[in-house]
């Protein structure tokens, strides 16, 4: 297990100082899958590196399984080759010059543990056939592919058994097909070794597709922490639905009727909703809702949570049709059948189902979401 507790750094440079971690606490089981998922420059990539010793903390602790790697209050900073930690960076950093099989004995060979040359081969080879690069050991790391680099820096990260794995967005160098086809194998990987993995990333996907828990950062806090299925389809704050993906977000007031239903006054309409915990009768909130949620009907539609509204854009991507729609002065987003045809300038009616529509509260980031186009979402298209 490892253990963060009240973890800070912050950089001072010429003209000002900067707080990347800001009081940062959180807990990784044995064997789990912790991801810490946000924008470039929230702060994740430095507690990462602050838990590997590349960087020293202002304050905190830090422990791994039971023993403690850092604590300003007990003067204790176990320099990084002692933590028993395997890392890959974003670059990969493997040796060019150098072979498969050299790259991967490195830090073996340079262990206070002293191996011996039997076992080096041992661990090498075992390793490189589990990352499927048995056969390559005599070639140059810069002689692979990416795909390949990315799995020999996998492999010299694991050789030493440790009992954490650090990866820092190991994946943002791959291409689209590529990251896809990694990103099945490094989860196939973790769950047969049962590796305790913290993961950085600023991609959606894989913190959804690869993690057991996710905490997503901003500003160098953890603004909400939960199983990927939560955090995507209930976030706790406009910040989190907007970096979550393509999020229908209407700003409004937070009501709720004599039967005890909560509902959002907006500009465009009145819409039942759920909220969250924090959110009062009468505060300003934001309502949001997937756009895989959203039904869109050419005809008019008795009913709550239903408002009229026109086809901007209806674009086919093969799975799914995907509509830009405008209601009033916002713009929305819904992903349809494939089988539907609409046309640009078609009057439909939209409708919101309650069950999938959060309010949460609004975050400096997502005010007047949605009053302009963002396009449809992560994966490249519009």
């Amino acid at each position: 297990m490892i253990r963060v507790r009240n973890l800070q750094k912050t950089y001072h440079t010429k003209h000002e100082e900067v707080e990347a971690v800001r009081d940062v606490s959180f807990e990784v089981a044995d064997g789990e899958f912790y991801t810490l998922l946000g924008p470039s420059g929230c702060g994740k990539t430095t507690i990462l590196r602050c838990i590997a010793g590349l960087e020293r903390p202002d304050n905190g602790t830090i422990s791994l399984n039971g023993a403690t790697m850092f604590s300003v209050q007990e003067a204790i900073n176990v320099p990084p080759e002692k933590r028993s930690i395997g890392m890959v960076f974003q670059s990969y950093a493997i040796w060019p010059h150098m072979s498969v099989f050299d790259n991967v004995a490195f830090p073996l060979r340079h262990s206070s543990s002293r191996f011996a040359r039997s076992e080096v081969e041992s661990r090498v080879r075992n390793v490189l056939e589990m990352v499927r690069l048995n056969g390559l050991e005599k070639r140059n790391g810069g002689e692979l592919s990416g795909g390949q680099q990315q799995r020999l820096a996998l492999a010299r990260a694991l050789v030493c058994e440790p009992k954490l794995l650090l990866l820092d967005e190991p994946l943002s160098n791959l291409d689209a097909r590529l990251r896809g086809e990694m990103r099945l194998e490094l989860c196939e990987l973790q769950k047969r070794l049962r590796v305790t993995t913290l993961y950085v990333t600023h991609d959606q996907v894989e913190a959804l597709s690869l993690s057991n828990r996710v905490a997503v950062v901003k500003a160098g806090r953890i603004a909400q922490l939960d199983n990927p299925r939560t955090v995507h389809q209930n976030p706790n704050d406009g910040f989190v639905a907007a970096f979550m993906g393509s999020m229908n977000m209407v700003s409004g007031t937070l009501t709720r009727n004599a039967d005890s239903i909560w509902a959002m006054d907006t500009a465009i309409g009145k819409f039942h909703c759920a909220k969250s915990s924090d959110l009062r009768v009468g505060e300003r909130a934001l309502l949001t809702i997937q756009p895989v949620y959203v039904v869109v009907h050419e005809t008019i539609q008795a009913g709550i949570n239903v408002v009229p509204g026109t086809v901007v854009l209806s674009v086919f991507s093969g799975d799914y049709v995907d509509c830009q729609l405008r209601v009033g002065e916002y713009t929305l987003y819904a992903r349809q059948h494939p089988s539907v045809e609409f046309r640009e300038g078609q009057e439909v009616f939209i409708e919101l189902p309650a069950a999938h529509c959060i309010a949460v509260t609004p975050d400096d980031s997502s005010i007047g979401a949605n009053r302009e186009s963002h396009g449809f979402g992560n994966d490249g298209s519009r």
